[in-house]
């Protein structure tokens, strides 16, 4: 997004229907610092290189020293979408459960929410606890599933096996959602048949109450991660990447000749390519095959990972940097840290700040 002047915030700020408070929300050391500064770095405000290192809104020596956020902090940015500019108020809250209290107070100034996880840990108490407060709130939040570069680099994942381990997740945090819908439905029958119980002076016998009454009629679909519904979002922010299946779906509507539409429904799920039909078909794990999500998403990345950092293909990489379409200096090309060059290519690829805002 570049480099945003302080003139245009100010400006900006004169428009109160184009500002959004936003919070980062997660456990400790999923990695909501890091993702703060990759947004940061796309206003122009600290660089790119910096981004994880820097720690920009940790701005307490104490939380410098300890390397962790106490106190929730604040920064202005500017984003644009089509022909709209928002102003974005961005609040990096704590993950620690000393300092909840602070997280507490973030969600209630926001409209809006990004839940990091760590794509190793999963979700863990303080994901529970950050979950609850922005259901509270009525804040629909956006999942960010964060360092899936541990699945590769230290986990030693294939792409299917990532696939499998990235869908319990989905389902630790669903779940989590799943518990608060059901505990909203029954709060609000209870209090339901309190009032029935009010006004019905004259019942006589036994009563019999359905405990599940309501919870097949109530509509709870939209509440959940799913990343066909554009609320999930799989990155490492240290090395400044992330994506949601659109950018994925646009990208290779474009170079296949799929409709939008279809390959949104079937990039995440039990889908795979039929190359002889050339069809989208169900059934993956039934036949055999690979998902498309790991054929035309995780495949990619793992391939880069692989040829940058594991391999260091000087001849792959070129190819991939040429078929990318993206410039990476040369500096960056001849520097001893491969991670350097690897967060060249994907910051320019798959911007995180992009995927997320």
């Amino acid at each position: 997004m570049g480099h945003t002047s302080l003139d245009k915030i100010i400006a900006l700020q004169r428009n109160p229907a184009n500002i959004r408070n936003l919070c980062i929300l997660a456990h400790v050391d999923h990695g909501k610092t890091t993702l703060a500064d990759c947004l940061v770095a796309s206003n122009g405000i600290i660089s790119s290189r910096l981004a994880g290192k820097l720690r920009y809104l940790d701005s307490r020596e104490d939380e410098q020293i300890r390397g962790i956020t106490m106190k929730s902090s604040a920064i202005s940015l500017h984003y644009r979408n089509g022909d709209q500019e928002y102003l974005l108020n961005l609040i990096d809250s704590p993950g620690h459960v000393d300092f909840s209290s602070e997280v507490s107070t973030a969600v209630r100034l926001c409209d809006g929410a990004i839940v990091v996880v760590d794509a190793v840990e999963g979700v863990c108490p303080q994901t529970q606890v950050v979950l609850r407060q922005a259901w509270l709130e009525n804040i629909r939040p956006v999942l960010v599933i964060n360092k899936i570069d541990r699945l590769i680099m230290e986990l030693k994942l294939t792409s299917q096996e990532a696939y499998t381990h990235l869908q319990k997740i989905l389902e630790q945090v669903n779940a989590v959602t799943g518990t608060l819908f059901t505990s909203k439905v029954l709060e609000e029958r209870a209090e339901k048949e309190k009032m029935e119980e009010r006004e019905s002076e004259t019942l006589s016998g036994d009563q019999v109450y359905d405990w599940s009454a309501g919870l097949e009629e109530a509509d709870d679909s939209h509440l959940y991660f799913s990343p066909d519904q554009g609320n999930v979002v799989f990155a490492s922010a240290i090395d400044g990447w992330g994506f949601s299946i659109q950018q994925f779906a646009h990208i290779y509507s474009q170079r296949m000749g799929i409709k939008t539409e279809v390959l949104l429904k079937t990039l995440w799920g039990d889908f795979y390519l039929n190359a002889k039909a050339k069809k989208i078909m169900k059934g993956a794990q039934a036949k055999g095959k690979k998902p498309l999500f790991v054929q035309l998403v995780l495949d990619n990345i793992w391939s880069l990972y692989d040829a940058v950092v594991t391999r260091r293909d000087k001849e792959k990489v070129e190819k991939v940097v040429t078929s990318l379409g993206v410039k990476v200096m040369a500096r960056d090309s001849r520097h001893s840290d491969p991670k350097v060059l690897l967060s060249a290519i994907c910051s320019q690829w798959l911007p995180v700040s992009q995927a997320v805002l």
